[in-house]
């Protein structure tokens, strides 16, 4: 089977310990084809303040060295994890003019600026009305990025902020936000962009069947698959589990990057 991580970070994203060469070495022992560094740029911090600048040095320097050490048999490609592009498409862009950038998540982790912008991660979810309020917020800065197709590759982890709703005790669906999801994957999909399937370490696999049948449904093919490993140990989990779910339902092929441009490989 040809598995490809197309979400890990290294010690250049500030919630990871990691070198690129211990993520590539554990991605080859877990029999790995392709290896995606997608370390986090995001334009807004975890607190809500902007910062609309990322130093590509720390990164390119440590890839270099992985490709000359890794195995031969692994492809590795340079991406990123944008957060919150549409706050200022201009810097997204700007961050983004960078020769050799293979693949670009658009990701959502921060709250709207009018919301106060803080991570979903640092909210305490009390109770379902704070979740389906943060779920429209969440939606709403989605419905803004989708519409920056030169600022991401596929959308991320669409399910991001259900991880901390479970973490704190309640029990939510995104049926009620149907509709709005249609009209999004409607627009990644016209404009030539995908999603991914993001495991969280093997943590979320059937959580994903709704949503990949909404994308489907849209006429989404683009699936890129990662495991948002932010430690070697984890690097890889889940993804045979999710080719197999993509298959189950009807999908043909998985996805990765060269130069910003997908290739298509089949399940």
């Amino acid at each position: 089977m040809f598995l490809a991580d197309y979400h890990t970070h290294t010690l250049v994203s500030p919630d990871s310990q990691a070198s690129i060469y211990d993520m590539a070495a554990a991605a080859s022992a877990a029999g790995l084809r392709e290896l995606c560094i997608t370390d986090h740029c995001d334009l807004l911090s975890l607190e809500g303040d902007r910062q609309l600048t990322f130093d590509w040095e720390p990164s390119l320097a440590q890839f270099d060295e992985a490709e000359f050490f890794a195995d031969p048999n692994l492809v590795l490609r340079l991406g990123l994890e944008l957060g919150s592009a549409h706050v200022c498409p201009e810097a997204a862009r700007n961050i983004l003019d960078r020769p050799g950038l293979d693949f670009v998540i658009g990701s959502l982790h921060n709250r709207s600026e009018a919301a106060g912008g803080g991570d979903y991660y640092c909210v305490e979810y009390s109770s379902p009305q704070v979740c389906r309020d943060i779920l429209d917020d969440y939606f709403t800065n989605m419905e803004a990025l989708v519409r920056l197709p030169d600022c991401y590759d596929v959308l991320g982890h669409i399910i991001y902020p259900l991880r901390y709703m479970v973490r704190d005790g309640q029990s939510v669906s995104l049926e009620h936000c149907y509709g709005r999801l249609r009209a999004i994957f409607r627009a990644a999909v016209e404009s030539g962009r995908g999603i991914e399937f993001n495991t969280w370490c093997g943590r979320t696999v059937e959580e994903w069947r709704p949503v990949l049948a909404l994308y489907r449904e849209a006429g989404g093919e683009i699936v890129t698959t990662g495991s948002d490993a932010h430690a070697p140990e984890n690097v890889g989990k889940g993804l045979a589990d999710a080719c197999g779910l993509l298959r189950d339902m009807g999908f043909r092929y998985m996805t990765t990057y060269k130069g910003r441009k997908p290739a298509f490989v089949k399940l």
